[in-house]
């Protein structure tokens, strides 16, 4: 993970950040990769898209981005220098679909995986979106689709920033039906839901 050239103190405080995500321990269903970070939000910035894959031809269950901001002037919205802002989206089973708690349920998967891991935050903001595909005239023959998007953004307080990574990970692994798995359990390859 590249960063930007950065001064003094704020530039080790965003090296190490770096490399608590490089550190962090993935499933072996994740995938990360480094993006481009946004370049007007923050003075610092990193940018990974993940994407959750199953055992059967490398297919992907769910799929996203997380990005951690670090600004040392601590703006007032986020109630501290960090900023994670997170994305994550992944296609449900069609019956979900008039699900009037879907919402809840969805913004509930984040906040289990932030408290699972005992993380310190703040200021935690989002939404969550279903997406109906119906289908007509030539594709009336397909079935009709539903996703699920959780977009959200919150404040790391404690350091631990690898651990709010893979916060947004178990969100991902969740979204696209893996169960969880316990500290230092190992997943064995299998076939979705």
């Amino acid at each position: 993970m590249r960063g930007r050239t950065l001064p003094g103190e704020t530039a080790a405080d965003f090296a190490q950040a770096i490399e608590g995500l490089r550190a962090a321990r993935l499933r072996p269903e994740v995938r990360l990769t480094e993006v481009p970070a946004p370049q007007r939000i923050a003075p610092y910035a990193v940018a990974l898209t993940g994407e959750v894959v199953g055992s059967i031809g490398d297919e992907e269950l769910a799929s996203g981005r997380f990005v951690l901001l670090h600004d040392p002037s601590c703006p007032e919205p986020w109630e501290g220098a960090w900023r994670a802002v997170t994305f994550a989206r992944a296609e449900l089973e069609p019956e979900v679909a008039t699900d009037p708690s879907l919402g809840e349920v969805g913004w509930a998967w984040l906040m289990e995986a932030i408290d699972d891991r005992r993380l310190s935050y703040c200021a935690e903001a989002g939404t969550v979106t279903r997406v109906v595909s119906e289908r007509f005239g030539g594709l009336a023959d397909r079935v009709t689709t539903v996703e699920m998007e959780v977009r959200a953004s919150w404040t790391p307080l404690d350091g631990r920033l690898g651990e709010h990574l893979l916060a947004w990970t178990d969100l991902l692994c969740t979204i696209a039906g893996l169960p969880p798995l316990p500290e230092g359990v190992v997943a064995l390859p299998g076939v979705r839901r």
